[in-house]
């Protein structure tokens, strides 16, 4: 007898083959059988009409503090994911040692948890007692390798400050880190030098591990920060995961089919690179990296003691270099507030709007709101329609292209209630399935599964989960392609989607018959297990 029979669906078993209707029969927490007329079982689940697939798989999120805060992960579980992977664009929990603030921990929030790890494995086993609607792969980001040596310092690294950031890593790849990650847009990314990445990647590639990188530049100088890049995979050996590959506004037109021009000779010289997307044309980052390096070092404390500085504040409105060149156009109206906690009521309007409400100029603004979230103010966001939808398409219609959610796993219930990670973060599947699969036909739907289940287990070197098999993890989602539908909006962030039915965690149902459970089974998924 099963444990739990998903019956009447269509199997799409994540390699991209087209469906074929099966019964499904799991026991312990595996795929035991797929057939017609399996048998009997504890629990039936009726999925007549609707797909079978395998649990998805988010490639890449910034889940890492606030899975500590509440780790039921309701926008990921509602949109059939299983397993997200943490630890992205350099920014990770860990290493932590202690001298910085926790505020500066990536999505940290004020909610009684307390930072007492210091390793990255100290970091794992804290996030595997935690209470988790979904599995974790974490990876260890440069940046948090960096600052547990120099702070935030701006000095060049030293030999031995490169030894010990080293040896983290090494002990972060030991206790399980599934990648290495870079974010070289953000600090301090953008003031370590490639020979310091090319360095720590070579320990990555010695574990066999993925790096993931948020490259230097995608707009004006796209092409230097793409082939820095390929340039660092192909110097250390590591695997290549280009994060959210799609220009940014300020690239020139053709950016995007450069850029994949670019990454096929390089697989043509054998470096191992693939890339993933957001799929979607809304762009998000933190306010506080389109201020120059300068204003960052020695972290929240000292940013807001030089945001009290006249002079200091007056530079900081002067970056020639900002993150998004809408910044330095100052194309305030296409720039909308996402997250603030000092000024919630201001979220969701344009700073053009922000500037006149408070009768002043819109950079002005800007700083005003930075210096009233504290030493939060690394969490204040915005947001902008900054992408290409022509250039999310073309990555579509690339095989090697995942997609993914960057942002992170939310409630709208509880301590969480109020929090928004990016406008993807309650519907990208959907977006995916409903919009470019179904109403757009860019990509065909055991493709667009394929994308979210077994290639990006297979970029983690994930055995026994992306595929429905005999023997597999049974993650599980159960959805209903024709009803599938991102209900999520600028207005409106936080609504579940239409369209899924089931999903199973470890064979343990996380939503039935469209209902989150109360279950919440996930567990770390350490690199090599």
């Amino acid at each position: 007898m099963f444990d739990i029979l998903l019956r009447g669906g269509e199997i799409l078993d994540g390699t991209g083959a087209p469906a074929y209707r099966a019964d499904l029969g799991i026991k312990d927490g595996r795929v035991a059988a797929i057939g017609i007329a399996l048998g009997d079982a504890a629990e039936t689940l009726d999925a007549t009409g609707q797909i079978i697939a395998p649990g998805f798989i988010d490639i890449h999120t910034h889940s890492d503090f606030v899975l500590l805060v509440d780790g039921r992960a309701d926008s990921q579980v509602c949109q059939g994911v299983t397993l997200e992977v943490i630890g992205q664009c350099g920014f990770s929990c860990a290493p932590f040692t202690g001298e910085m603030s926790p505020s500066q921990l990536i999505g940290f929030h004020d909610a009684g948890v307390e930072v007492s790890w210091r390793s990255f494995g100290d970091y794992l086993e804290r996030l595997d007692a935690q209470s988790l609607g979904v599995n974790v792969a974490a990876m260890v980001g440069h940046g948090a390798i960096r600052q547990a040596i120099k702070c935030d310092a701006v000095t060049p690294t030293t030999a031995d400050e490169m030894k010990a950031m080293t040896r983290l890593a090494e002990q972060a790849f030991e206790a399980g880190a599934i990648g290495f990650s870079t974010g070289l847009e953000y600090f301090p990314g953008t003031i370590a030098p490639m020979e310091e990445v090319v360095e720590l990647c070579g320990v990555c590639a010695r574990h066999n591990r993925l790096y993931a990188t948020h490259v230097r530049n995608r707009d004006v100088h796209y092409d230097l920060g793409f082939t820095e890049a390929v340039a660092t995979a192909r110097q250390s050996g590591a695997r290549l995961q280009i994060s959210h590959i799609q220009p940014k506004y300020g690239a020139p037109k053709r950016a995007m089919a450069h850029t994949l021009e670019l990454l096929h000779r390089a697989r043509r010289e054998d470096v191992d690179v693939a890339f993933d997307i957001i799929p979607h044309d809304w762009s998000h980052t933190s306010v506080v990296s389109s201020l120059p390096a300068w204003a960052r070092e020695g972290g929240p404390v000292r940013l807001l003691e030089r945001l009290r500085d006249p002079a200091l504040r007056e530079a900081m409105k002067h970056n020639p270099r900002p993150m998004w060149r809408l910044v330095a156009e100052r194309r305030w109206d296409e720039i909308r507030l996402l997250r603030a906690e000092a000024n919630h009521d201001l979220v969701g309007m344009s700073f053009a709007e922000i500037g006149r409400r408070r009768n002043t100029d819109p950079m002005d603004a800007v700083l005003e709101l930075l210096e009233a979230e504290g030493e939060a103010l690394n969490n204040l966001a915005w947001t902008s329609r900054g992408f290409d939808d022509a250039d999310v398409r073309l990555c579509l219609e690339q095989a090697e292209c995942a997609v993914m959610s960057d942002t992170k796993a939310l409630s709208p219930h509880g301590p969480l209630a109020d929090t928004i990670g990016s406008l993807s973060g309650y519907g990208w599947v959907a977006r995916l399935l409903g919009h470019y699969v179904r109403e757009e036909r860019v990509l065909s739907l055991p493709e667009a599964v394929r994308r979210i289940t077994a290639l990006p287990a297979d970029r983690l070197g994930l055995r026994d989960r992306g595929r429905l098999r005999a023997g597999a993890v049974a993650d599980i989602t159960v959805f209903d392609p024709a009803q599938v539908r991102d209900l999520s909006s600028i207005r409106e962030p936080r609504r579940h989607p239409e369209g899924f039915t089931h999903v199973l965690l470890g064979g343990v149902p996380t939503l039935r018959d469209g209902q989150r459970t109360r279950a919440n089974p996930g567990r770390v998924i350490r690199a090599g297990t």
